[in-house]
Protein backbone atom coordinates (compact mmCIF):
# COMPACT_ATOMS: atom_id res chain seq x y z
CA UNK A 1 0.00 0.00 0.00
CA UNK A 2 1.42 3.46 -0.93
CA UNK A 3 2.66 5.39 2.10
CA UNK A 4 0.46 8.43 1.33
CA UNK A 5 -2.69 6.29 1.21
CA UNK A 6 -1.68 4.45 4.36
CA UNK A 7 -1.19 7.75 6.22
CA UNK A 8 -4.52 9.09 4.92
CA UNK A 9 -6.36 5.99 6.16
CA UNK A 10 -4.57 6.18 9.51
CA UNK A 11 -5.63 9.80 10.01
CA UNK A 12 -9.17 9.09 8.84
CA UNK A 13 -9.48 6.22 11.32
CA UNK A 14 -8.26 8.46 14.14
CA UNK A 15 -10.69 11.23 13.13
CA UNK A 16 -13.57 8.75 13.12
CA UNK A 17 -12.57 7.29 16.49
CA UNK A 18 -12.03 10.65 18.17
CA UNK A 19 -15.16 12.19 16.65
CA UNK A 20 -17.35 9.24 17.62
CA UNK A 21 -16.04 9.31 21.19
CA UNK A 22 -16.69 13.05 21.45
CA UNK A 23 -20.28 12.70 20.25
CA UNK A 24 -21.13 9.80 22.55
CA UNK A 25 -19.80 11.54 25.66
CA UNK A 26 -21.54 14.82 24.82
CA UNK A 27 -25.01 13.38 24.17
CA UNK A 28 -25.00 11.21 27.32
CA UNK A 29 -24.22 14.25 29.49
CA UNK A 30 -26.29 16.95 27.80
CA UNK A 31 -29.45 15.22 26.44
CA UNK A 32 -31.91 16.50 29.10
CA UNK A 33 -31.22 20.08 28.05
CA UNK A 34 -31.84 19.18 24.40
CA UNK A 35 -35.23 17.77 25.40
CA UNK A 36 -36.13 20.91 27.39
CA UNK A 37 -35.11 23.06 24.41
CA UNK A 38 -37.44 21.08 22.12
CA UNK A 39 -40.39 21.34 24.54
CA UNK A 40 -39.97 25.12 24.81
CA UNK A 41 -39.71 25.48 21.03
CA UNK A 42 -42.80 23.40 20.36
CA UNK A 43 -45.20 25.34 22.60
CA UNK A 44 -47.01 28.22 20.95
CA UNK A 45 -48.09 31.34 22.81
CA UNK A 46 -51.63 30.89 24.24
CA UNK A 47 -54.36 32.87 22.51
CA UNK A 48 -55.44 36.10 24.20
CA UNK A 49 -57.74 35.34 27.13
CA UNK A 50 -57.02 31.61 27.05
CA UNK A 51 -55.77 29.97 30.22
CA UNK A 52 -52.30 28.50 30.14
CA UNK A 53 -52.15 24.72 30.09
CA UNK A 54 -50.77 22.97 33.16
CA UNK A 55 -48.03 21.76 30.83
CA UNK A 56 -47.11 25.25 29.64
CA UNK A 57 -43.47 25.80 30.55
CA UNK A 58 -42.18 29.11 31.90
CA UNK A 59 -38.51 28.44 31.39
CA UNK A 60 -35.88 25.75 31.75
CA UNK A 61 -36.30 24.86 35.42
CA UNK A 62 -40.09 25.08 35.30
CA UNK A 63 -40.05 22.64 32.39
CA UNK A 64 -37.75 20.23 34.26
CA UNK A 65 -39.93 20.44 37.39
CA UNK A 66 -43.22 19.87 35.56
CA UNK A 67 -41.82 17.02 33.47
CA UNK A 68 -40.38 15.27 36.51
CA UNK A 69 -43.69 15.66 38.37
CA UNK A 70 -46.12 14.65 35.61
CA UNK A 71 -44.00 12.30 33.47
CA UNK A 72 -41.36 10.99 35.87
CA UNK A 73 -37.69 11.88 36.39
CA UNK A 74 -36.51 9.57 33.63
CA UNK A 75 -38.71 11.46 31.15
CA UNK A 76 -35.76 13.87 30.83
CA UNK A 77 -34.12 11.16 28.74
CA UNK A 78 -37.01 10.71 26.34
CA UNK A 79 -35.77 10.35 22.79
CA UNK A 80 -32.18 9.62 23.82
CA UNK A 81 -31.86 6.39 21.82
CA UNK A 82 -31.91 8.02 18.35
CA UNK A 83 -29.12 10.50 19.20
CA UNK A 84 -27.10 7.80 20.99
CA UNK A 85 -27.39 5.59 17.92
CA UNK A 86 -26.47 8.39 15.57
CA UNK A 87 -24.05 10.54 17.61
CA UNK A 88 -21.06 8.24 17.18
CA UNK A 89 -21.30 8.06 13.36
CA UNK A 90 -22.61 11.63 13.19
CA UNK A 91 -19.66 13.20 15.01
CA UNK A 92 -17.30 10.83 13.25
CA UNK A 93 -18.64 12.09 9.92
CA UNK A 94 -18.56 15.71 11.14
CA UNK A 95 -14.89 15.66 12.15
CA UNK A 96 -13.79 13.43 9.26
CA UNK A 97 -15.47 15.57 6.60
CA UNK A 98 -14.30 18.78 8.30
CA UNK A 99 -10.69 17.66 7.88
CA UNK A 100 -11.29 16.74 4.23
CA UNK A 101 -13.15 19.97 3.43
CA UNK A 102 -10.24 21.89 4.96
CA UNK A 103 -7.98 20.61 2.20
CA UNK A 104 -10.48 21.71 -0.44
CA UNK A 105 -10.88 25.25 0.93
CA UNK A 106 -7.19 26.12 1.30
CA UNK A 107 -7.38 28.27 -1.88
CA UNK A 108 -3.65 27.93 -2.50
CA UNK A 109 -2.62 28.94 1.01
CA UNK A 110 0.10 26.92 2.73
CA UNK A 111 -1.95 26.77 5.96
CA UNK A 112 -5.66 27.00 6.84
CA UNK A 113 -7.19 30.47 7.25
CA UNK A 114 -10.32 31.48 9.23
CA UNK A 115 -12.24 31.29 5.92
CA UNK A 116 -10.94 27.75 5.42
CA UNK A 117 -12.16 26.68 8.87
CA UNK A 118 -15.56 28.35 8.40
CA UNK A 119 -16.26 26.89 4.94
CA UNK A 120 -15.04 23.47 6.03
CA UNK A 121 -17.36 23.69 9.05
CA UNK A 122 -20.27 24.66 6.79
CA UNK A 123 -19.59 21.69 4.52
CA UNK A 124 -19.27 19.32 7.47
CA UNK A 125 -22.53 20.62 8.96
CA UNK A 126 -24.48 20.11 5.73
CA UNK A 127 -23.09 16.59 5.34
CA UNK A 128 -23.90 15.81 8.98
CA UNK A 129 -27.47 17.15 8.62
CA UNK A 130 -28.29 14.88 5.68
CA UNK A 131 -27.13 11.88 7.71
CA UNK A 132 -28.94 12.68 10.96
CA UNK A 133 -32.26 14.21 9.86
CA UNK A 134 -34.29 10.97 10.03
CA UNK A 135 -33.03 10.41 13.57
CA UNK A 136 -33.91 14.02 14.44
CA UNK A 137 -37.45 13.47 13.15
CA UNK A 138 -37.90 10.45 15.43
CA UNK A 139 -36.24 12.20 18.37
CA UNK A 140 -38.49 15.29 18.19
CA UNK A 141 -41.59 13.08 17.93
CA UNK A 142 -40.55 11.24 21.09
CA UNK A 143 -39.59 14.43 22.92
CA UNK A 144 -42.97 16.00 22.12
CA UNK A 145 -44.84 13.11 23.75
CA UNK A 146 -46.07 14.22 27.20
CA UNK A 147 -47.19 10.84 28.50
CA UNK A 148 -45.43 9.08 31.35
CA UNK A 149 -42.34 7.10 30.36
CA UNK A 150 -44.11 3.72 30.50
CA UNK A 151 -46.77 4.98 28.07
CA UNK A 152 -44.39 6.42 25.46
CA UNK A 153 -44.02 4.26 22.34
CA UNK A 154 -40.59 2.86 21.58
CA UNK A 155 -38.15 4.42 19.15
CA UNK A 156 -38.79 1.62 16.67
CA UNK A 157 -42.59 1.96 16.98
CA UNK A 158 -42.41 5.70 16.28
CA UNK A 159 -40.09 5.12 13.32
CA UNK A 160 -42.44 2.51 11.83
CA UNK A 161 -45.44 4.79 12.38
CA UNK A 162 -43.79 7.71 10.55
CA UNK A 163 -42.75 5.49 7.65
CA UNK A 164 -46.17 3.78 7.41
CA UNK A 165 -48.06 7.07 7.49
CA UNK A 166 -45.76 9.34 5.46
CA UNK A 167 -42.90 7.30 3.99
CA UNK A 168 -39.20 8.13 3.86
CA UNK A 169 -39.44 11.41 1.90
CA UNK A 170 -39.62 15.08 2.80
CA UNK A 171 -43.11 14.65 4.24
CA UNK A 172 -42.09 11.62 6.28
CA UNK A 173 -38.85 10.48 7.87
CA UNK A 174 -36.92 13.31 6.17
CA UNK A 175 -39.35 16.06 7.08
CA UNK A 176 -37.55 19.27 8.03
CA UNK A 177 -34.39 18.41 6.09
CA UNK A 178 -33.74 21.96 4.86
CA UNK A 179 -34.19 23.34 8.38
CA UNK A 180 -31.74 20.75 9.73
CA UNK A 181 -29.25 21.64 6.99
CA UNK A 182 -29.59 25.34 7.87
CA UNK A 183 -29.26 24.67 11.59
CA UNK A 184 -26.25 22.35 11.36
CA UNK A 185 -24.53 24.23 8.55
CA UNK A 186 -24.66 27.61 10.29
CA UNK A 187 -23.71 26.17 13.67
CA UNK A 188 -20.67 24.29 12.41
CA UNK A 189 -19.51 27.18 10.26
CA UNK A 190 -19.27 29.36 13.38
CA UNK A 191 -18.28 26.53 15.74
CA UNK A 192 -15.27 25.30 13.77
CA UNK A 193 -14.40 28.69 12.30
CA UNK A 194 -14.20 30.41 15.67
CA UNK A 195 -12.61 27.54 17.61
CA UNK A 196 -9.74 26.81 15.26
CA UNK A 197 -9.06 30.45 14.42
CA UNK A 198 -8.95 31.57 18.06
CA UNK A 199 -7.10 28.45 19.21
CA UNK A 200 -4.31 29.40 16.81
CA UNK A 201 -4.13 32.94 18.25
CA UNK A 202 -4.37 32.28 22.01
CA UNK A 203 -0.99 30.94 23.17
CA UNK A 204 -0.79 27.34 24.38
CA UNK A 205 0.13 26.56 27.99
CA UNK A 206 2.73 24.03 29.01
CA UNK A 207 0.77 23.32 32.18
CA UNK A 208 -1.77 20.54 31.29
CA UNK A 209 -4.57 21.98 33.45
CA UNK A 210 -4.21 25.49 32.03
CA UNK A 211 -4.10 24.09 28.49
CA UNK A 212 -7.23 22.04 29.22
CA UNK A 213 -9.03 25.15 30.49
CA UNK A 214 -7.86 27.14 27.45
CA UNK A 215 -9.46 24.62 25.10
CA UNK A 216 -12.61 24.35 27.22
CA UNK A 217 -13.01 28.14 27.27
CA UNK A 218 -12.60 28.53 23.50
CA UNK A 219 -14.91 25.56 22.89
CA UNK A 220 -17.55 27.02 25.22
CA UNK A 221 -17.57 30.37 23.39
CA UNK A 222 -17.64 28.58 20.02
CA UNK A 223 -20.68 26.50 20.98
CA UNK A 224 -22.45 29.50 22.51
CA UNK A 225 -21.97 31.73 19.44
CA UNK A 226 -23.10 28.98 17.09
CA UNK A 227 -26.21 28.37 19.21
CA UNK A 228 -27.21 32.04 19.27
CA UNK A 229 -26.89 32.50 15.51
CA UNK A 230 -28.56 29.27 14.34
CA UNK A 231 -31.50 28.99 16.74
CA UNK A 232 -34.17 30.38 14.34
CA UNK A 233 -33.45 27.37 12.10
CA UNK A 234 -33.77 25.13 15.16
CA UNK A 235 -37.17 26.59 16.09
CA UNK A 236 -38.38 26.10 12.50
CA UNK A 237 -37.10 22.52 12.55
CA UNK A 238 -38.92 21.72 15.80
CA UNK A 239 -42.19 23.19 14.48
CA UNK A 240 -41.92 21.31 11.17
CA UNK A 241 -40.98 17.97 12.73
CA UNK A 242 -43.18 18.22 15.82
CA UNK A 243 -46.96 17.76 16.12
CA UNK A 244 -48.94 20.29 14.09
CA UNK A 245 -51.33 22.55 16.08
CA UNK A 246 -54.40 21.17 14.28
CA UNK A 247 -54.36 17.40 13.60
CA UNK A 248 -54.55 16.65 9.88
CA UNK A 249 -53.59 20.20 8.89
CA UNK A 250 -49.97 21.09 8.12
CA UNK A 251 -49.24 24.60 9.37
CA UNK A 252 -45.44 24.53 9.37
CA UNK A 253 -44.05 23.38 6.01
CA UNK A 254 -40.95 25.24 4.83
CA UNK A 255 -38.05 26.60 6.86
CA UNK A 256 -38.45 30.29 5.99
CA UNK A 257 -42.24 30.01 5.98
CA UNK A 258 -42.22 28.57 9.49
CA UNK A 259 -39.95 31.37 10.72
CA UNK A 260 -42.31 33.96 9.25
CA UNK A 261 -45.38 32.35 10.85
CA UNK A 262 -43.71 32.14 14.27
CA UNK A 263 -42.48 35.75 14.12
CA UNK A 264 -45.84 37.08 12.88
CA UNK A 265 -48.03 35.20 15.37
CA UNK A 266 -45.78 35.09 18.43
CA UNK A 267 -43.31 37.91 17.94
CA UNK A 268 -39.71 37.96 16.70
CA UNK A 269 -38.43 36.84 20.10
CA UNK A 270 -40.26 33.52 19.62
CA UNK A 271 -37.58 32.59 17.05
CA UNK A 272 -35.23 32.36 20.03
CA UNK A 273 -37.38 30.02 22.10
CA UNK A 274 -35.26 27.41 23.82
CA UNK A 275 -32.12 29.56 23.59
CA UNK A 276 -31.27 29.21 27.29
CA UNK A 277 -31.26 25.37 27.39
CA UNK A 278 -29.63 25.31 23.95
CA UNK A 279 -26.75 27.49 25.16
CA UNK A 280 -26.63 25.55 28.43
CA UNK A 281 -26.22 22.42 26.36
CA UNK A 282 -24.10 23.47 23.39
CA UNK A 283 -21.85 25.90 25.26
CA UNK A 284 -20.39 23.25 27.57
CA UNK A 285 -21.40 20.51 25.12
CA UNK A 286 -19.40 22.16 22.37
CA UNK A 287 -16.45 22.42 24.71
CA UNK A 288 -16.79 18.76 25.70
CA UNK A 289 -16.85 17.62 22.09
CA UNK A 290 -13.84 19.59 20.92
CA UNK A 291 -11.75 18.80 23.98
CA UNK A 292 -12.61 15.09 23.93
CA UNK A 293 -11.85 15.03 20.20
CA UNK A 294 -8.47 16.72 20.65
CA UNK A 295 -7.39 14.45 23.51
CA UNK A 296 -8.65 11.19 21.99
CA UNK A 297 -7.07 12.07 18.64
CA UNK A 298 -3.75 12.83 20.34
CA UNK A 299 -3.95 9.53 22.26
CA UNK A 300 -4.68 7.54 19.09
CA UNK A 301 -1.98 9.35 17.15
CA UNK A 302 0.56 8.49 19.81
CA UNK A 303 -0.70 4.90 20.17
CA UNK A 304 -0.63 4.10 16.43
CA UNK A 305 2.69 5.74 15.58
Amino acid sequence: MPSDLKEFLRQAAMQVGAGGSAGFVEVCIMHPLDLVKTRLQLQAKPAAGAAKSTTYYNGVFDCIRKMAKSEGVFSLYKGILPPVLVETPKRAVKFLTFEQYKRFFMFGSDKPTPLTFSLAGLGAGVTEAILVNPFEMVKVTLQANKNKMGQVPSTWAVTRQIINESGFGLNGLNRGLTATIGRNGVFNMIYFGFYHSVKGIVPEYKDPMKEFLRKVGIGFVSGTLGSIVNIPFDVAKSRIQGPQPIPGEVKYRSTVGSMVIVAREEGFAALYKGLTPKVMRLGPGGAIMLVVYDYVYAFLDDYFK
